[in-house]
């Protein structure tokens, strides 16, 4: 009887130990990173060059697995479905990690299926609107879409999508009325506003510094709630005449439900590393992407700034009778 306790008892503590042991090894293999994307766009873009400066904190290789489909939740789901060890890792943006909530019927619960790791940082919309467009600030674009409620036209990069909400709330913030058309991507879009096609766009920022830069399109004002450092010149649009109004496409990387808090605290102290870096917060000024704050990095900030997001965005898509296919 005293050896079948004795066994049973070095079972136990063995079994406490592992989790300590793995979080004190872990990394000791090549880490997954999800983007919920095709290869090529913007977050697929940022998780590469993080996952390059991740392997260089955690000595191990980061493997970029883009996922795409359905607004980016297809990857979140094969995400959700991981092994929660750490070494599988879900990177993405507001719209694949808060907005598709209230969007899809989504067989996992965005806000308790993953662990948050880090907010990464935040990129604000651009109003702007096509060159021969009769307003030369944001007050004379309110001014003229008052004006023409029936032909006037706001260029989309999808139905839901952040671009699209933003329109939304502005029409409510502002009064204006005005036709949402829908493309496959911000490409196409900013062809048609440039060839004047249609009358402005809401989309992030990045998307349009090329077309600024050209002068083919007028800009009118950020909508985050400050000044971005990529774009200075700007006004907010609470400054140009819409109090209050802001709206960002946010970054943020998660690990499944159930992960470990040592890997979670890990893997936060890794990242909030690299986001410290000069190098680092330059590559993302030329991203158009603002670092976050630093009192804004840990876990438990991006989990309460996620879900004070869905709070404010979803009544906004449930109001506005948002259907997707």
């Amino acid at each position: 009887m005293r050896g079948w306790l004795a066994v049973l008892l070095a079972a136990v503590l063995g079994a406490a130990s592992i989790g300590p042991a793995m979080a004190e090894d872990y990394p000791a293999r090549p880490v997954t990173m999800i983007v919920p994307f095709p290869a090529g766009g913007a977050t697929d873009t940022l998780a590469r060059f993080l996952g390059e400066r991740l392997h260089a904190v955690l000595k191990q290789p980061i493997v970029i697995e883009n996922v795409g489909g359905a607004a980016g939740s297809l990857g979140v789901g094969r995400a959700v479905r991981a092994t929660a060890d750490g070494y599988t890792l879900s990177i993405g943006t507001s719209t694949t990690h808060m907005l598709t909530g209230g969007l899809y019927a989504l067989p996992f619960d965005l806000l308790r299926d993953l662990e948050p790791v880090i907010l990464i940082g935040s990129e604000p919309l651009l109003i702007v609107g096509r060159k021969d467009l009769p307003a030369d600030d944001l007050k004379q674009l309110i001014v003229w879409l008052k004006a023409n409620p029936d032909k006037a036209s706001v260029g989309i990069a999808g139905v839901g999508a952040t671009g699209h909400l933003a329109g939304i709330s502005f029409q409510k913030e502002t009064g204006t009325q005005f036709q949402f058309v829908p493309y496959r991507g911000n490409g196409p879009a900013m062809q048609d506003l440039v060839a004047g096609q249609i009358d402005a766009m809401i989309e992030p920022a990045s998307n349009f510094k090329s077309l600024v830069g050209a002068g083919t399109i007028k800009p009118f004002a950020v909508t985050s709630k400050s000044r971005s450092p990529s774009w200075p010149k700007f006004p907010t649009a609470d400054e140009a005449g819409v109090p209050g109004f802001s709206a960002s496409l946010w970054y943020g990387l998660w690990a499944p439900k159930g992960t470990s808090k040592d890997v979670i605290a890990k893997l936060n102290a890794a990242m909030v590393q690299i986001l410290a870096s000069p190098q680092v917060k330059q590559r993302f000024a030329e991203l158009g992407i603002q670092v976050s704050p630093l009192m804004q990095q840990s876990p438990e900030a991006l989990r309460a700034y996620q879900k004070e997001e869905a709070e404010r965005w979803w009544p906004i898509i449930k109001a506005s009778g948002i259907k997707v296919e």
